[in-house]
């Protein structure tokens, strides 16, 4: 679950994710407001995470400012888990790791592993 201050970067986002990580992998965007400037909503974070909660948990990663805000006020262990991760590395490990069938502990830590990990 992809929480950004932009619409369009949350998107796009979860598009490069389904392209490494694949469709069938439950990954969902909530960026912008409502009235669609930049900022960030509680109300289509919630919605987000409704259509791709199945049960086992979900993954949050927001970008900056009040996507983290929001982002912690949804958070319920076990079932929403805030992940301190780079957005963009982190999420494709978590997609990558869930769509593995891996429990939500472990998917979290592949996210915070991403944080780590050197491009050169």
């Amino acid at each position: 679950m992809l929480i950004s201050h932009s619409a369009g970067l949350a998107t796009e986002a979860v598009r490069l994710v389904r392209g490494i990580a694949g469709d069938d992998v439950p990954v969902a965007a909530a960026g912008g407001t409502a009235d669609g400037g930049l900022g960030s909503s509680v109300e289509l974070i919630e919605a987000a995470v409704r259509s791709v909660d199945t049960g086992d948990g979900v993954v949050l990663i927001p970008d900056i400012g009040s996507s983290v805000l929001n982002a912690r006020l949804l958070a319920d262990e076990g079932k929403a888990v805030v992940a301190d991760v780079p957005f963009i590395e982190g999420a494709i490990a978590a997609a990558v790791t869930a769509g593995a069938g891996e429990p939500l502990a472990e998917v979290v830590a592949a996210a915070e592993e991403a944080r780590t990990q050197r491009k050169f």
